[in-house]
């Protein structure tokens, strides 16, 4: 890095300390003056020496610039190189990585808020404090089951119990807390279906508060398949719209039922919208039938030209997309049906691997209070709180597999 340094700027910029350089061609030609950081060992993001270039935003300049350090020998950074050499050199653990790729990601800035949370280490914070406690039980069984001379009887001892039920409470909190921290990651996706003319995009269009969609009396207006990113008070929903069901001979409306089916099934919940004036209970429940597994909630639309007044009532909402009203009780039925609830100021972002490890550890941990209580297999219990700790170990990254590791920063952008 020192030669790259001399080569490009003449020498190494003094530690910490912005300096402004001409970045130089190697026949001594000024590509671009711009500023050089130095951040040497190992006080920098990755804990190895680092040198910032700031240049000019000119792609060309840019080009430039990178093709002149390639020719003195540095290389191109895989994707999610420098989070990756962050964390192997203890600077961040892998949930505190991965926040890094959420925090650049965020769609809502209650997501962003969460991911900076968990990168500064909350998060990470909460699950230590759990491995912790699984430590001390294990410690104190262990000792039990090591040291029979000292007459430890913790079989019938109540406060273990308690302790461990305490544990399980504490694991029942933080899954709670985790599961609000995936819906902040990876949002809700609605699926917009229904006969023609239900008023489809009209509703698209009255949520993203624009003109997304196209919006005609004529029947399959609609074609293709639309999206359009939400902020319902924090939460992040992809809201899809998709051609009107119906039969046709429309080659191009043949394609856009199809795609309107597949985007069915990768629904976490679909809004099945229905003209209130033209009720079609037998297409509903064929669609309903069409769609094992998948939550459907039916929209009633067009109240506005009906008796029928806004709400909702178990899964119907009665609503008007031409003049929004039941707009506010259809946002507080997606937020209710995904789970999702105002955060606080400790919120932080969470991944389904990390729900995954969570589960595991909570597992084991109930099948040694079971084992305990019913057997009194004081052994079964310290195995089962050695495997429950090492699963949370998987959400930091201190018991990781090369393989893990290789997935997880393969998703990152370029560089980070």
């Amino acid at each position: 890095m020192e030669q790259l340094a001399i080569e490009l700027m003449g020498n190494l910029p003094r530690p910490r300390q912005a300096s402004l350089r001409n970045f130089r061609q190697q026949d001594g030609s000024i590509i671009d003056q711009g500023l050089g950081l130095y951040f040497p060992a190992p006080g920098s993001y990755t804990g190895e020496s680092v040198l910032e270039l700031h240049t000019h935003g000119s792609p060309v300049v840019v080009q430039m610039l990178i093709r002149r350090c390639l020719d003195l020998g540095a290389r191109m950074a895989r994707p999610g190189e420098f989070s990756e050499r962050a964390f192997l050199s203890g600077q961040l653990d892998l949930a505190q990585a991965e926040a890094v790729a959420d925090l650049i990601e965020s769609s809502t800035e209650i997501a962003a808020r969460s991911a900076l949370n968990a990168l500064r280490g909350e998060f990470s914070r909460q699950v230590h404090h759990l491995a912790d406690n699984l430590t001390r039980l294990r410690i104190y069984v262990e000792a039990a089951m090591d040291f029979p001379e000292e007459e430890i009887d913790f079989l019938a001892d109540q406060q273990i119990i308690q302790q461990l039920e305490d544990l399980q409470s504490e694991f029942a909190t933080l899954r709670r807390s985790m599961g609000q921290g995936k819906l902040l990651r990876d949002g809700l996706r609605v699926v917009l279906t229904g006969v023609p003319n239900a008023g489809k995009s009209s509703l698209l269009n009255l949520l993203s508060r624009e003109q997304r969609a196209i919006v005609s009396d004529i029947p399959g207006t609609t074609r293709d398949v639309l999206e359009q990113y939400l902020d319902l008070d924090g939460l992040p929903v992809l809201l899809v719209d998709t051609a009107g069901i119906r039969h046709s001979t429309d080659a191009i409306e043949v394609e856009g039922v199809r795609r309107a089916r597949e985007q069915q099934q990768q629904a976490d919940l679909v809004l099945l919208v229905t003209d209130i004036n033209q009720p079609d209970a037998e297409n509903a429940e064929k669609l309903r039938s069409e769609l094992p597994g998948v939550p459907v909630v039916t929209v009633y639309n067009k109240i506005d030209l009906s008796t029928k007044g806004a709400g909702v009532k178990d899964d119907s909402i009665f609503l008007s997309a031409l003049t929004g009203e039941g707009l506010n009780g259809l946002v507080e039925y997606l937020k209710t049906a995904a789970g999702y609830r105002a955060t606080d100021s400790s919120q932080f972002i969470a991944r389904q691997r990390h729900i995954d490890a969570l589960d595991r550890a909570k597992q084991h941990l109930d099948s040694g209070v079971d084992q305990l209580k019913q057997y009194h297999a004081g052994e079964l219990l310290a195995e089962e709180l050695k495997l429950g700790h090492a699963a949370l170990g998987e959400i930091t990254g201190e018991v990781s597999s090369d393989d893990l590791l290789g997935l997880i920063f393969s998703t990152f952008c370029i560089g980070k």
